[in-house]
């Protein structure tokens, strides 16, 4: 696994990481480092206040940057944003299949089972179902590939359990290395091609515009020769 922790930004309210795949935001599992953790006892170490607060998630399997608070004040002020999709998030994802149009919007409804930790395309009408909805624009497709594979940046307009992977794999573009969802997959843990490459949201005490950018680093990506001229999120 490589850095475990990578701080971008960091100030008294709150600090901005990007998360390598591989690590879980928050877990119970004894003697399994997380992200939480992992912040907890970099504080520790410079003998500041060890306090963190999750705002919004990242998958386990999943890189990219996510945002913590380092106060209650400032956790609520964030995970409000959160909530109510005022937080600026765009996704680059490695998805199988050459797509029909490069660009244009996703629509579903997805149920989720929270004990078998899946998510799956319902109708409308049915019971506990919540719309989800994103944009996506083709960047880069490799067709020498098998399958093969296009680079697609994906802004999201809700914010659902495994949404991106779930919508994806319905439309018959499965991430890359999503073991749960493409059934391409090799067996055995792999990095799925997903990172969130943009965060955008209002700093919780002063209310200034902050937005942060990163380019993926795991494993998912580096076989992939991306065009960066094609790169405008």
């Amino acid at each position: 696994m490589r850095e475990k922790i990578k701080i971008i930004y960091v100030d008294e309210e709150l600090v901005v990481c990007h998360k390598m795949p591989g690590i879980p935001v928050q877990t119970q599992r004894a003697g399994q480092k997380d992200m939480v953790s992992l912040l907890r006892n970099y504080f520790s170490a410079k003998g500041e206040d060890t306090s963190i607060f999750v705002v919004h998630r990242l998958d386990q399997p999943v890189e990219g940057l996510i945002v913590f608070a380092r106060s209650q004040k400032a956790a609520a002020e964030l995970s409000r944003q959160s909530r109510e999709h005022h937080m600026d998030k765009c996704y680059m994802a490695l998805t199988e299949g050459i797509f029909e149009t490069p660009c244009g919007v996703m629509e579903h409804y997805l149920l989720r089972d929270g004990k078998a930790n899946f998510s799956r395309v319902v109708s409308k009408d049915t019971p506990k179902a919540k719309l989800a909805k994103l944009s996506y624009e083709v960047k880069q497709t490799w067709k020498e590939k098998d399958p093969a594979v296009s680079l697609v940046c994906v802004k999201l307009e809700t914010g659902r359990h495994h949404q991106i992977r779930v919508q994806m794999m319905h439309a018959g573009h499965p991430l890359v290395g999503d073991k749960k969802y493409n059934p391409n997959c090799q067996t055995g843990y792999l990095p799925v091609g997903l990172c969130s490459i943009k965060i955008g949201f209002c700093h919780p005490k002063d209310g200034r515009k902050m937005e942060f950018m990163v380019e993926p680093q795991g494993e998912a990506f580096q076989d992939m020769s991306v065009d960066r001229k094609n790169e405008q999120y």
